[in-house]
């Protein structure tokens, strides 16, 4: 029977898809099929997934959002898991994920998420970014907190059961970020949420590029500005693209 489809979006990911996808060949038990949905690279990585036997999707435009909709559109497992290029699982992952939604009152869920670099932890963000999958959703929608709402973002690696993604719509291809955060709303309403007591491992570009002080202020600044429904739209121009 079908089991689970990996999601990867990817625009321009050389640098650490072939990391990923070892990671993921390496998975025991394997999942039920990866597939590499590239908005348009310029550089390795579709030649990285095809060399890696990985069924890569061409997608129909740019964006997270419109890409992994069509990526789950094109898979066929019963349970889609969303994975961003440079993020790495632990080796029973396939099992976690199972067992999570082996709870028919649980409609998703995520991981732990530990920011890493080549020579350094960043063990203040970790912390801040487990701590605001409880405190954001109980700040600004408390009534969906107790029903079960936790905020699950990007680097958590989120997922869920084919049908209720597709019941609640997926994601929205309009939003340039904070789709995931907007996936979680309409998720609880099929049942709750869970951010399982497991890490997988984040790489650190982007608060190496901006450093970890004004990394910090600006995923807060985001964080409350879209908590009092602030669009993602106005959003985006403080959430640049790094490679």
């Amino acid at each position: 029977m079908p089991g689970i489809s990996i999601v990867i979006p990817t625009l321009n990911e050389g640098s650490c898809l072939e990391r990923t996808l070892r990671n993921l060949n390496s998975l025991e038990p394997p999942a039920w099929e990866i597939v590499v949905v590239d908005g348009g690279s310029e550089d390795q990585t579709v030649a990285i997934a095809q060399q890696a036997g990985i069924k890569v999707i061409h997608a129909q435009g740019r964006g997270r959002s419109l890409q992994m909709n069509q990526g789950a559109a094109e898979s066929t497992g019963d349970i889609l898991c969303f994975l961003h290029a440079d993020t790495l699982v632990p080796d029973d992952f396939i099992a976690v994920v199972e067992q999570t939604l082996a709870d028919p009152t649980v409609a998703g869920g995520g991981f732990i998420s530990l920011m890493v670099g080549a020579q350094t932890t960043r063990w203040g963000i970790s912390l801040h970014n487990y701590l605001k999958t409880y405190y954001a959703p109980l700040l600004f929608r408390p009534h969906l907190f107790f029903k079960g709402l936790r905020l699950l973002f990007g680097d958590q690696v989120m997922f869920c059961r084919r049908t209720e993604f597709w019941t609640c719509g997926g994601f929205d291809n309009q939003l340039p970020i904070l789709e995931e955060a907007d996936l979680c709303l309409k998720l609880v309403r099929q049942g709750r949420l869970r951010q399982v007591n497991r890490v997988v491992q984040s790489s650190d570009r982007r608060v190496a590029r901006w450093g970890s002080l004004k990394a910090t202020a600006i995923y807060v600044y985001i964080g409350f500005l879209w908590g009092f429904g602030v669009s993602a739209s106005f959003l985006k121009q403080f959430y640049e693209d790094i490679r």
